[in-house]
């Protein structure tokens, strides 16, 4: 039943089934009968329901609030029952990219100052990472800057600016990025993903069009497909994937090159565990 708390949140505060799907990667439909079988365990619907607008009625209104502090104890139970500074859970999120990198690098920091403390590491992509940090399913999480506004009670920390660059296929001729952009099959970075996102803008804003051929959300799946020469792909040059293999290569974007910000969202202090404001200060220290 917590599954069905959790969505009925994500209804609460994103306005819609629909919106809410799209935050949490349900459908609509999913939304709905998750939403459905909660009001059947209840036994009292939670919204009015007008054509294809529901409305919190009162009954909702008071479940919310007792939705949002059971989930909230939920995700307390795995933390041991002593002081979390020397021991307990800490539950951070991370974006794939990363974790093999930067937050290895910060946990590593980490352990040697809290060795008894318990560290769980969800994988994500950045939209789900928020949500769950928002639900108190996660104490910390390391994601690409959202390309909206960031909600009050949480913090965001900056780390470090990936440049996005063209990767080709090395045996390709050309040096015109343009041109291979626009000639070549694209392979596109996922536009459901914030990453995939600021392609998608990069490429209206210059009026560029291209070929798409494959669509994924996976920036080693898109390297790979290059160096098989599937077609060509605009990627952030991250780290964990350095040096490219041997069968690709880069292009620069010059002065148009735009930039992935990856970073540590954090809920306000007093709503984290000590732990999370350490690791924070762990990631400053490995991102330098």
């Amino acid at each position: 039943m917590i599954n069905e708390l959790r969505t009925f949140i994500a209804v609460c505060r994103h306005g819609t089934f629909a919106a809410a799907g799209e935050r949490i990667g349900l459908t609509q439909s999913a939304v709905s009968s998750q939403v459905k079988r909660l009001e059947e365990a209840l036994g009292f619907e939670l919204f009015e329901r007008t054509g294809r607008s529901a409305t919190l009625n009162a009954a909702g209104q008071t479940t919310l609030a007792r939705a949002e502090e059971i989930c909230a104890l939920y995700a307390k139970l795995g933390e041991l029952p002593h002081d979390a500074a020397n021991g307990g859970l800490l539950r951070i999120g991370a974006i794939a990219s990363t974790q093999s990198t930067l937050v290895a690098r910060a946990l590593a920091r980490l352990r040697k100052e809290l060795p008894l403390l318990r560290v769980h590491v969800s994988p994500g992509v950045s939209m789900r990472l928020m949500d769950e940090l928002d639900s108190g399913a996660i104490d910390a999480a390391v994601i690409i800057r959202p390309p909206f506004g960031i909600l009050p009670e949480l913090a965001w920390q900056s780390l470090v600016q990936e440049p996005y660059v063209l990767i080709a296929p090395r045996k390709l001729p050309g040096k015109d990025w343009r041109v291979l952009i626009q000639e070549q099959p694209f392979l596109r970075y996922d536009r459901a993903s914030f990453g995939g996102r600021m392609v998608e803008r990069f490429l209206r804003r210059e009026g560029i069009a291209v070929n798409d051929s494959i669509e994924l959300d996976e920036i080693a799946g898109l390297i790979h497909m290059t160096s098989k020469g599937l077609g060509v792909a605009l990627v952030p040059l991250v780290e964990a994937h350095l040096p490219l293999p041997a069968g690709v290569r880069m292009l620069s974007l010059g002065e148009l090159t735009f930039h992935r910000e990856v970073g540590l969202l954090l809920r306000k202090p007093r709503a984290s565990p000590p732990a999370a404001a350490q690791f924070a200060q762990c990631l400053r220290e490995a991102a330098q």
